[in-house]
């Protein structure tokens, strides 16, 4: 089945308006997992379904070749507080395709899709290409991305959709979440008391503010550590023994985050705990073909401060796609109808040239 790109581009925007009107919260996609998987086959693509995990492999797979994953997600956060539209109500505005998901992902996971779509009946590629339409990404759930991969042949090579107004992000920064504990004497508030752990937070805190790890990457810049949360005491005259505090650390690629994880509990004034080390940076060679196919159509590098599936996976991984991450879990979220039109045509101009025998 042969279809143009308008025509394929169109088709990408007719199902991210029904996704957009679908609630798909994180664990909660089972409706747009089934919408995905229904549109798939209109194409007469053979799908496969893991939880919500919609996935299918292109249709002359020849295990003797390097595999390609195009993934993106399906899942969304919650509408917002300062939402003034219907978050499930997909209208037009202005050029501008309004909705919850439309720019995160759903623009890029459509776009994708229609990519997929089009090489999907090739059988000159020098990549298998293998589609994933993924569940749980913004949870970071059990049966996300990291559930379908083990069940996945080997991934030499990935495009992760997420909006970067169809920039090359050739690297993304790690995390690592650390719960955070400043102690002290707790007492009545009306006694002298001079180990007082809020003021002694005071001092805590300025040394997050002021900390520099040296490494710099060339890409992603310096590390970049925040105390987003502090929480103490529980009535007006009781001194609390601790305050407890929550600090977002992102990761450049000079580091692992067993690095780092070193680092800080060696140099931090207070007890730290993370809760969890395997979200790494991650990383593609400026060098790699996939790259320099998408430099040659006029894209520019850069790397990318945001978190996305990239984090869980092994092999190079480039992140790509229609929209603006700024507008992502912004209340009246929105993207424009010709960045989805741009991205289907901009993604299959990419693969043409990188996937040439």
């Amino acid at each position: 089945m042969i279809i143009d790109k308008d025509t394929l581009a169109q088709e990408a925007i007719t199902l991210l308006k029904q996704l957009i009107s679908i609630p798909s919260f994180s664990q909660e996609e089972d409706e747009t997992a089934e919408a995905i998987d229904v549109w798939l086959k209109k194409f007469g693509v053979e799908t496969k379904r893991q939880y919500n995990n919609i996935y299918a492999f292109n249709k002359y797979y020849n295990e003797n070749k390097p595999n390609l994953l195009l993934n993106s997600h399906h899942d969304t956060v919650k509408p917002n507080s300062a939402y003034t539209k219907d978050p499930f109500n997909p209208h037009v505005e202005d050029g501008k395709l309004y909705g919850l998901g439309s720019n995160d992902a759903g623009g890029c996971l459509c776009s994708l899709l229609a990519t997929f779509v089009h090489f999907y009946e090739r059988n000159n590629l020098s990549h298998n290409i293998i589609m994933s339409a993924t569940a749980e990404e913004e949870d970071a759930g059990e049966l996300s991305i990291s559930a379908l991969l083990p069940i996945l042949p080997e991934i030499e090579l990935a495009i992760v959709g997420e909006p970067t107004l169809m920039q090359l992000a050739i690297a993304e920064k790690g995390l690592i979440v650390y719960d955070g504990k400043v102690s002290g004497t707790p007492s009545h508030a009306a006694h002298p008391n001079d180990n007082n752990s809020i003021y002694n937070t005071i001092e805590v805190l300025e040394w997050f503010k002021n900390y520099r790890f040296p490494k710099v990457s060339d890409v992603l810049g310096p590390v970049k550590m925040t105390v987003t949360q502090i929480k103490a005491g529980s009535q007006h005259n009781v001194v609390p023994a601790h305050v407890d505090l929550v600090i977002d650390v992102r990761v450049n690629d000079c580091y692992t985050n067993e690095q780092i994880n070193e680092i800080l509990q060696q140099e931090a004034p207070c007890e730290l705990i993370p809760r969890s080390l395997d979200k790494s940076s991650s990383a593609i060679s400026i060098d790699h073909p996939l790259v320099k196919s998408g430099i040659a159509l006029g894209r520019e590098t850069y790397g990318s401060p945001t978190l996305s599936d990239q984090t869980e996976l092994s092999c190079q991984s480039l992140k790509l796609g229609p929209g603006d991450s700024t507008r992502s879990h912004s209340a009246d979220e929105f993207i424009y109808v010709k960045e989805v039109e741009e991205g289907v045509k901009l993604y299959i101009a990419i693969l043409e040239r990188f996937l040439k025998k």
